[in-house]
């Protein structure tokens, strides 16, 4: 089995309009047509068996209608995480209301939000996650939206870590994109963060990949390709090559993400 932790899907309407907008920005081709459709016609082609979809509220005035679109496409191999955003007065309302939803966790991206991951405005909300066992996807390390300033670098995701220790952190791209140095350094061996694996195949070295593995332990670490900015099968490609255990690969590939999310697959 495998499950992909980390993938991306618009609105049937808004998918062609999201999709080059964020290709312009990240100089990054796409590989799928951003639809929920299109997102399990693909998975099922790169032999994935279902995938969690990361949803972002880039404005306040989008959480209900992102959290809303990530309820409605549930289902069939994909499970959603909705989203909040730091600027809105009812934030901590609309992650109740995630729960209710059934939704499976939230996802904050410090870079199109426009926040500093340790900025302590963000304490409320990381308590109230905390406080109903929610697990968080944070983007970290560098991201081509805001090239000149990291809004979510290692060390200071570990200190929200160290700051929250009951909430469980996913720290997407390895602890750190294109700042695994600093990931291996402050994060691995976190005992509230998993990482995940997204982007890693065009990004981090084989060595650095499976030394983070290593010192992080595979146990809390989710296999993830951020498609459609990826493909799925092109992170397996590179998994694959590392000399991992079977015990290792069951755990990165399903187990850890069925486990973590208490996923019904």
């Amino acid at each position: 089995m495998v499950i992909d932790a980390h993938v991306h899907i618009f609105p049937d309407r808004l998918a062609p309009k999201a999709l080059k907008s964020l290709s312009e920005i990240c100089k990054s081709p796409y590989y799928m047509d951003g639809t929920a459709d299109g997102m399990r016609q693909a998975l099922k082609s790169w032999g994935v068996d279902a995938a969690v979809c990361m949803n972002i509220a880039t404005k306040p005035k989008q959480q209900l209608s992102v959290n809303r679109f990530a309820a409605s496409v549930q289902g069939d191999g994909l499970y959603c995480f909705g989203s909040v955003h730091p600027d809105a007065p009812d934030a901590i309302d609309e992650l109740r209301r995630i729960k209710e939803l059934g939704l499976y966790g939230v996802k904050l991206h410090p870079d199109y939000q426009d926040f500093i991951v340790d900025d302590s405005r963000l304490f409320p909300i990381y308590e109230a996650i905390s406080e109903l066992q929610l697990p968080v996807t944070f983007h970290t390390g560098w991201d081509p939206y805001s090239p000149n300033l990291t809004h979510a670098p290692s060390q200071a995701v570990a200190k929200v870590a160290d700051l929250f220790p009951r909430m469980t952190i996913i720290a997407a791209h390895m602890g750190g994109l294109n700042r695994y140095d600093e990931s291996e350094e402050y994060l691995a061996g976190k005992e509230n963060v998993y990482l995940d694996t997204a982007l890693s195949c065009r990004n981090c070295s084989p060595e650095q990949m499976l030394r983070l593995i290593r010192r992080h332990g595979a146990e809390k670490v989710l296999f993830a390709s951020d498609c459609p900015w990826s493909r799925s099968s092109d992170e397996l490609a590179f998994l694959e090559r590392l000399p991992l255990t079977s015990k290792e690969r069951d755990a990165i590939y399903f187990q850890n993400a069925k486990r973590l999310l208490n996923l019904p697959i």
